[in-house]
């Protein structure tokens, strides 16, 4: 009976043991929230939220689901409400900016732009083998200045311009067809509408065309990688299956891009 017992203590402590060191060994993914900080009351609460592009948010404009396909692939996920400090990079693996904020669309008025100690940091963090994801918007809806400060150190440009510019329903104008042999993503048609074009130069590659224009780079650095897009594509609206046509698969190629961030994490 007392041997019985011990072995039940043992395989429960096992378990546990195992659970912590799987908890530990999630990969993290962390969202900005202060470059991005676009906030609106609720309507019933009168509560201050962030909005568009946050993890909670469950409307057209929020990436709820990305969060959710983060956390199927096995991520831990978590926003940033601050600049990003050595000690807040020193646990992610993975770091999203997205559509950096003017000072139209920053709560307060005033937009946190992305300063020479970020900067640093995240050179430095992204070097000893961090993931960046730069996520831009077009002309009049993202700041570049100094977004491109920071995609500069790896070789990208964020221009400020607009293509696969959507007249109403007529969805074609924002296809981007994938071809085979993609790095990140496999064969398909996916939708981005009204994006950035990108320059890039070593240690940066273009992946992804519209409109013979340069919209998406890969940048391999130090041991580290960063993946620039000119649009923040894969938000609720266009990957939750209720608007596109058919053909278009923004879902599938959010999942395929998971993947591919989470790999390079494992490659480190």
């Amino acid at each position: 009976m007392k041997q019985t017992i011990l072995k039940k203590i043992a395989l429960g402590t096992c378990f546990l043991v195992a659970g912590f060191y799987y908890s530990q060994n999630k990969p993290k993914v962390v969202l900005d929230n202060f470059f991005n900080n676009e906030k609106q009351q609720d309507k019933e609460t009168g509560e201050l939220k962030s909005m568009h592009y946050t993890w909670e948010d469950k409307t057209n404009g929020g990436f709820s689901l990305l969060g959710e396909i983060f956390t199927k692939q096995g991520a831990e996920i978590s926003t940033l409400k601050t600049a990003p400090s050595k000690k807040d990079l020193k646990t992610a693996n993975v770091y999203i900016i997205v559509d950096a904020d003017t000072d139209k669309e920053a709560y307060g008025g005033k937009a946190n732009l992305i300063d020479p100690a970020s900067i640093k940091n995240l050179v430095k963090w992204v070097k000893d083998g961090g993931v960046l994801v730069l996520l831009s918007n077009d002309h009049g809806n993202s700041e570049f200045e100094h977004f491109n400060k920071l995609a500069g150190e790896f070789g990208i440009h964020f221009n400020d311009d607009s293509y696969n510019r959507v007249q109403k329903k007529e969805f074609d104008q924002g296809k981007v067809m994938v071809p085979a042999g993609n790095e990140v993503f496999s064969e398909q048609k996916l939708y981005m509408k009204e994006v950035s074009s990108i320059d890039v130069k070593s240690p940066a590659k273009a992946i992804l065309t519209a409109e013979n224009k340069n919209i998406g780079a890969v940048a391999k650095f130090g041991k580290g990688t960063v993946f620039a897009l000119g649009d923040p594509w894969c938000y609720n609206e266009y990957i939750d299956g209720k608007k596109l046509p058919a053909d278009f698969t923004n879902y599938q190629g959010t999942e395929e891009w998971v993947k591919w961030l989470l790999e390079q994490v494992s490659k480190k």
